[in-house]
């Protein structure tokens, strides 16, 4: 038999929040499966834990992805086994922040260019860049920020 390297203990509050979330089936498909691993793998019940093997083949699911939830359950708790980490910091940092909405929608209030009636996307955007706000910004961008601030050029 192989060896466990994650024994799984849950008391009754952490079985009853699995029991929960796997009979009232309105959590997303993996976190139920997540949560029928771990009542699965779990030793203080009185029964015998399902190898790795069986609790992947009983809810069609790969090894590893056993494994990784007994580990993470190891690791992180009952939160961590079963929903994922919320990210901290986004995967890009937003080009336009207040700073730049505000300096946007001043030349959009202020006069246009010499031989210009009014203001283009285009023409904002080269104004930002040329009074050194942004390195680069695209029309598009100015478009959403000015939408966003419910402006519009006309």
């Amino acid at each position: 038999m192989p060896k466990i390297k994650y024994v799984i203990e849950l008391d009754s509050k952490e079985r009853n929040v699995l029991t929960k979330i796997i009979k009232t089936g309105t959590s997303p498909a993996k976190v139920i499966m997540r949560a029928n691993v771990l009542l699965t793998s779990d030793v203080s019940s009185g029964n015998k834990p399902l190898t790795v093997a069986e609790t992947a083949e009983r809810f069609n699911t790969t090894q590893t992805t056993v494994q990784n939830v007994r580990t993470a359950y190891a690791q992180f708790g009952l939160e961590g086994a079963l929903y994922r980490k919320k990210r901290e910091v986004p995967p890009v940092q937003p080009k336009v922040d207040g700073n730049l909405e505000a300096n946007i929608i001043s030349i959009c209030c202020s006069e246009p260019p010499k031989g210009y009636e009014r203001w283009t996307l285009r023409l904002i955007a080269d104004k930002c860049i040329e009074l050194g706000y942004i390195d680069s910004i695209s029309h598009m961008t100015v478009k959403r920020t000015l939408k966003k601030t419910n402006l519009s050029l006309t």
